[in-house]
């Protein structure tokens, strides 16, 4: 379980954790949708893109990375067409207001006083957590005043922000820039996101920061790996990578497969509306088992890969 963690916070767990990691560690109308768009070439080309439609909706899925080196190439032809044509850019949280998602990741991710995160470890826990933070050069007591699940999110994050990685690279950050007078749209309020973590049992909460301090050396390849496959747009093999050496039913039904079924049925309810809608969302969520278009399928529809 050692990498189970930090692969789901990074690559499905929305924005929260780049949002929240940052603040502490830095303290128009649509076209019509073009009809050729889906039309199947013999080998992936660029990050996975995917489409359903009905007679006069069309949705296309965009699994994303949330932070990125400056330098990776992404948006090329295909999202930028599908992306043009769209009315409406949906994203799993409101990207619009950076300011209000972290003042409320900060109220709820407050311990009660009293109460200190390193009190809350063993011994041997604590030991390794101190370890960890003065390796990174930061105080050990630097988030004492935080629950487990924030302490977790920025361990996990901290060593790519320190490795050059740019949340303002990140995908969603690129099309909210991109995006004009496009309709914005949001599969879950911050409120929902935080509560996936805040609202697991403290000693889970733990668990979870314990991982994180163990994976603390896999973090910058193993992000370096996901991104390779993203970019080449192998999403099988992503799947592989993310969902590979998963051993807790628990946290991936948690943070994947309950929040995709709740995404499939926002997505029905949206093929009854007209428009064209362009939904960017983790590539954890679109790859492996349980994904958003397994579970489409499962209800029925047609989800067509675009490849070029």
């Amino acid at each position: 379980m050692i990498r189970t963690f930090s692969r789901i916070a990074l690559m499905a767990a929305g924005t929260l954790a780049f949002t929240s990691t940052g603040s502490f560690a830095q303290d128009g109308q649509g076209q019509a949708a073009p009809e050729d768009l889906a039309v199947a070439s013999a080998e992936p080309a660029g990050p996975a893109l995917w489409q359903l439609a009905d007679e006069d909706t069309t949705i296309y899925l965009f699994g994303t990375v949330h932070v990125l080196p400056a330098d990776v190439e992404w948006y090329d032809a295909r999202i930028e067409r599908a992306f043009a044509s769209s009315d409406v850019l949906v994203t799993e949280v409101d990207m619009t207001d950076q300011a209000g998602m972290t003042a409320i990741i900060g109220q709820r991710a407050l311990l009660e006083a009293g109460t200190t995160l390193r009190s809350m470890m063993s011994e041997e826990d604590r030991a390794e957590y101190e370890s960890a933070m003065q390796a990174m050069g930061l105080p050990p007591a630097a988030l004492d005043q935080f629950e487990p699940w924030f302490a977790a999110l920025n361990l996990s994050v901290i060593p790519l922000l320190q490795a050059g990685y740019d949340p303002n690279a990140g995908v969603e950050m690129a099309l909210e820039a991109r995006a004009g007078d496009k309709e914005r749209g949001a599969l879950e309020t911050v409120e929902e996101q935080i509560a996936l973590f805040d609202e697991m049992a403290p000693e889970y909460q733990l668990t979870y920061l314990d991982t994180a301090v163990e994976s603390l050396p896999e973090v910058v390849p193993m992000v370096g790996e996901m991104i390779a496959e993203w970019v080449e747009g192998d999403a099988d093999r992503l799947g592989e990578i993310m969902n590979g050496e998963i051993d807790d039913p628990y946290l991936y039904n948690r943070l994947l497969v309950q929040r995709n079924a709740n995404w499939v049925g926002w997505i029905e309810n949206r093929l009854e509306e007209p428009g064209i809608v362009f939904i960017a969302v983790g590539a954890g969520h679109l790859a492996g088992e349980g994904s958003v278009q397994d579970q489409l399928e499962d209800r029925g529809h047609t989800v067509t890969r675009i490849l070029q």
